[in-house]
């Protein structure tokens, strides 16, 4: 019984982590609308086999780590930063609350 309460656990965050990408990549759009209005801009989400990658326009915007939901800066187009930022699982407000469409609060400060 244990072992189907844990699988459905990890199901279950997996789910979150997944909405929440979504969510954010919302914020980040919406930050960018507030600030300079009606532009194109482009915010997606690709899935890889480690990280949500967050896409704005042709540059990364975030790397959020699919297991469990830590968020990082990118370090390159391919690799996040090595330090976590936020996690998408524990504290999801808590990012949104501080998203902007150009990244700055996930600089360490």
């Amino acid at each position: 019984m244990t072992q189907l309460s844990t699988l459905v656990n990890n199901i279950n965050d997996t789910q979150v982590i997944e909405e929440n990408v979504y969510k954010l990549a919302e914020y980040v759009l919406n930050d960018y609308n507030q600030r300079w209005g009606n532009h194109e801009y482009n915010v997606t989400v690709n899935k890889g086999r480690k990280y949500y990658k967050v896409i704005t326009d042709n540059s990364v915007h975030c790397f959020v780590d699919i297991n469990n939901g830590n968020v990082y800066k990118p370090a390159s187009y391919n690799k996040p930063a090595a330090i976590v930022r936020y996690n998408l699982l524990t504290n999801a407000q808590q990012c949104f609350n501080n998203v902007d469409c150009n990244g700055s609060y996930l600089y360490i400060r």
